[in-house]
């Protein structure tokens, strides 16, 4: 019967990671570029008290044998990457990316960094900054006090108006994409790293190959869908409870046994 308490207690685990992952995604329903994650579960070992096939009476084999499992676990939580609601914002530097693809930044360290979140400001040297003040290498250009009327179109080129009146073009964005993007690691601030499993960035024109287009003056909003999270919840917490019941179960199956030696 100990096996039983185990693999209920395991099952318990599981769910209260799934609930974490649910937490979170629900309390970043509001964040900009934020990306959903779900727990993906799978078996633990198994006990095999018969095999398959073993021999039985006479020439007989047991069709199916006897293997007790020892409960489940968390084997990962993957980042869903489909694309969130567009928010008219208005702002010049604020932009989404229409489908696949993220900002490149470079953090203090010379460390690069990878988001969603193109809520950009300038800083005062003229660089495009993030709303932390770390670096956006996607753009390669300056932006000057004399430029005004900026705009940047769905390929990613920067054109501004100068103080005679002409139109200039002053630089332009790039977005880089990976082979496996639930691979990344996500570090806060609505940035991530990339990993051995996400791959090498591969830096790529917005609108060429396998990365979308810009759109200026919207930001991409969270992509949770609280109806979906709220059913997510409820099916944790009702698997919570049920693995719960089979721990009392099995102490009140244990106690029958104990008084039978009275």
């Amino acid at each position: 019967m100990n096996r039983s308490l185990w693999t209920a207690a395991s099952g318990m685990n599981s769910q209260q990671k799934n609930m974490d992952v649910v937490s979170n995604n629900l309390a970043n329903v509001n964040t900009t570029g934020f990306q959903k994650s779900r727990a993906e579960f799978e078996d633990l070992m198994y006990s095999t008290l018969e095999r398959p096939e073993a021999p039985a009476r006479g020439e007989r084999t047991t069709p199916a044998g006897i293997q007790l499992g020892h409960g489940s676990k968390v084997s990962a939580t993957l980042k869903d990457f489909s694309m969130g609601s567009m928010i008219e914002t208005g702002q010049e530097f604020d932009l989404a990316i229409q489908g696949d693809g993220f900002f490149m930044l470079e953090d203090p360290n010379g460390e690069q960094q990878f988001t969603r979140d193109g809520s950009f400001k300038i800083d005062a040297e003229g660089n495009l900054v993030t709303s932390d003040g770390t670096e956006v290498t996607s753009f390669d250009g300056i932006i000057d006090e004399e430029h005004s009327n900026i705009s940047i179109n769905s390929e990613g080129v920067v054109t501004a108006v100068l103080e005679d009146g002409e139109t200039e073009e002053i630089g332009q964005f790039t977005l880089a994409n990976f082979n496996n993007p639930a691979g990344l690691k996500a570090i806060g601030g609505n940035k991530y790293q990339a990993t051995g499993a996400s791959g090498i960035p591969q830096e790529q024109l917005p609108g060429e190959m396998q990365v979308g287009q810009l759109k200026q003056g919207y930001l991409e909003g969270s992509n949770v869908n609280i109806a979906d999270e709220m059913v997510n919840m409820i099916t944790a917490q009702r698997a919570y409870e049920t693995n719960s019941k089979s721990i009392q179960s099995t102490d009140e199956m244990m106690s029958i046994a104990n008084q039978l030696k009275r």
